[in-house]
């Protein structure tokens, strides 16, 4: 129940009807209406910068069908994974129950749809009495199968079907990093296997520098000629398969041991940051031949049996460069040959520093990453920790970007996630005692910073609803319907909503008001970015978004005050007219225009080109 009056209306929302149907217009095309041939049609033709993603973990959004909530297994929580009332487990949201609310996230003016993976996991692993589930996705076992928690292939092809018929794309995420726990080690229990160095456990020698010597004349060079001399994967720990799950993963080259690192769990640091166990899970040896083409067949065949528009790549940067540099091409590739020209792959790359970030783009040759430098500095700025200035560096090292600045125009940009937390709880970090009003300004402000600003915006799901949690995880990861989670039940809401899947709420409103205005101003979308004024404590951010045809110029006061200020704009920029906010109808001079803005407020204002 939220504490606030559900009468209050931020300064930037935007109203709805007439943008609405701008996003259909703009972005969308006449031909959503025409068929679904002729909508996939002005689907597969939009830029990746076109795009509005809303990322969605299935198992916690809708239970469509109640019948797979334990998927298909008989038992307690420890066999199925299903316990609703803990954050750790399976919650029962489905396929089915996303498909059904499709219209609810179109509404938002979402364009993809980006799913958690719903690959077939490993339901339950951890060590005794720290167990829990896979209700994210990331413990797969199985890559050519739905997870049956979630549903079936039948009910997949019908929610990619149900959301390209309403104009959206469908992103998957995907996983190469790693696989479930299943792999052990003799030496050690419960993934509890610290990580053994090459430099003490040599792939030449048999358990340390002393032991027996193991595959003769392997040398690493990645080939398949070198990699069959790879015989014996014992060379730091004795890995193996308990019982029972020697042939659990699919395809069936996933099981044969000698394709994992087998060095036990990561550092975080030096080799073992590309070759360790992330957490205990079974780390793929991703420099082998047969793991590359493995994952192109694997991968390529989700593109040419469903027409998937997209991937997220979990874990990107813990994969050696020279598998991307063979995946990607492949998969674009497999992706044109389907007729999906912008096909969008963007990893994740869990770093906040712009030349950090842009190394996997040059060295790795990813088409895109998600920005988590913009993440960072739209999240200070809005908490009040720092002023825009920071927000404008990161669009100034756009150009270390493979492909310069343009390219960073297709980089997702988010202001909290899954595995961070929800932006609501950042600001609430540093400012536990704001009221209900400012708490639903500084979040609307962030959103808005996300959506007019550079880059593709990602609405993490639920945000649009108020939530906030109690921290980054399980903890940031709620259920939409009806919670049996007393740890979700008595989250802190932002803005007023009247229960689950309100298009009324607060922030679903000024959300929506946000993408419209994108949808409807090409500019916001493609235009080259010029950072006009970016002060140094709280206070004024304006962008300008540029081409041939005008300026479009975004500004944003992150201050508690209300501001007056001058910002500089083309000289050709005289007239102007409103798209968010109240702007002047022509600038104070040549090269200068006059706005006023609220506490916490933004506008964005429109100047075309004379003909």
């Amino acid at each position: 129940m939220s504490r606030m009056n559900r009468s209050r209306r931020g300064t930037g929302a935007v109203a709805l009807g007439c943008l609405m149907a701008a996003v259909w217009a703009g972005v969308v095309g006449p031909a959503a209406a025409q068929g679904l041939s002729d909508g996939l049609r002005a689907l597969r033709e939009r830029p990746p910068e076109d795009e509005v993603i809303y990322f969605v973990l299935p198992d916690r959004f809708a239970n469509g069908v109640s019948s797979n909530d334990r998927g298909g297994m008989t038992g307690d929580r420890l066999v199925t994974g299903y316990d609703p009332t803990d954050p750790g487990f399976y919650h029962g949201g489905d396929l089915a129950g996303l498909t059904a609310r499709l219209d609810y996230i179109r509404g938002l003016g979402a364009t993809a749809l980006w799913l958690a993976p719903v690959f077939r996991n490993k339901p339950v692993q951890g060590p005794p009495g720290q167990e829990s589930a896979a209700y994210h996705g990331y413990w797969i076992t199985d890559f050519t199968h739905i997870d049956p928690h979630l549903g079936t292939d039948l009910e997949f092809r019908a929610l990619v079907d149900a959301a390209h018929a309403r104009g959206m794309k469908v992103y998957l995420d995907i996983v190469i990093n790693h696989t479930a726990d299943v792999i052990q080690y003799r030496e050690c229990a419960h993934g509890d296997c610290g990580y053994r160095w090459a430099r003490d456990y040599p792939v030449r020698r048999q358990g340390g520098l002393s032991g027996e010597p193991i595959n003769a004349g392997f040398v690493g060079n990645g080939t398949a000629e070198d990699f069959a001399r790879l015989t014996r994967p014992d060379y730091a720990y004795s890995p193996y398969v308990p019982a029972g799950e020697e042939h659990l993963k699919a395809p069936a080259w996933l099981n044969e041991v000698g394709l994992y690192h087998n060095r036990g769990n990561s550092a975080w640091y030096g080799e073992s940051a590309l070759d360790g166990d992330f957490s205990g899970l079974d780390d793929l040896m991703t420099e082998h031949p047969r793991v590359v083409q493995g994952f192109i067949d694997v991968y390529g065949s989700w593109i040419d049996t469903y027409g998937i528009d997209g991937f997220r790549i979990d874990t990107a940067k813990h994969v050696n460069p020279e598998f991307w540099q063979a995946f990607v091409p492949a998969i674009l590739e497999r992706a044109r040959a389907a007729g999906i020209p912008n096909f969008h792959i963007f990893g994740e790359v869990y770093g906040f520093e712009p030349g950090e970030l842009a190394r996997h783009t040059q060295v790795d040759r990813l088409p895109s990453v998600l920005d988590f430098a913009w993440q960072r500095a739209v999240q200070e700025a809005v908490a009040g920790a720092s002023g825009p200035d920071r927000i404008a560096r990161v669009i100034n090292a756009d150009p270390v970007y493979a492909g310069g600045a343009a390219a960073a125009l297709r980089l997702p940009t988010f202001v909290g996630n899954h595995d961070m937390g929800r932006i609501g709880h950042l600001i609430l970090k540093d400012r536990p005692d704001i009221s209900d009003a400012e708490l639903l300004d500084r979040a609307a402000l962030a959103h808005a910073i996300m959506v007019l600003g550079r880059g593709v915006p990602v609405i993490y799901y639920g945000d649009e609803q108020g939530f906030t949690g109690d921290g980054d995880d399980r903890r940031a990861r709620q259920d939409m319907f009806q919670t049996r989670t007393a740890a979700y039940a008595d989250d802190r809401r932002i803005g007023a909503t009247s229960g689950p899947y309100d298009d009324k709420a607060d922030l679903y409103l000024r959300i929506a008001g946000l993408t419209s205005a994108r949808a409807a101003d090409v500019r916001l979308r493609r235009g080259r970015v010029v950072v006009r004024t970016a002060d140094q404590t709280p206070g004024t951010l304006a962008i300008s978004r540029l081409d041939g045809g005008g300026e479009t110029l975004a500004v944003f006061n992150t201050s508690m005050e209300a501001r007056t200020v001058n910002v500089t704009v083309e000289a050709s920029s005289d007239v102007w007219r409103s798209l968010i906010g109240a702007c002047p109808v022509r600038s104070a001079a040549p090269g200068v225009v006059t706005l006023s803005l609220p506490a916490l407020g933004y506008l964005v204002c429109v100047s075309e080109s004379p003909a």
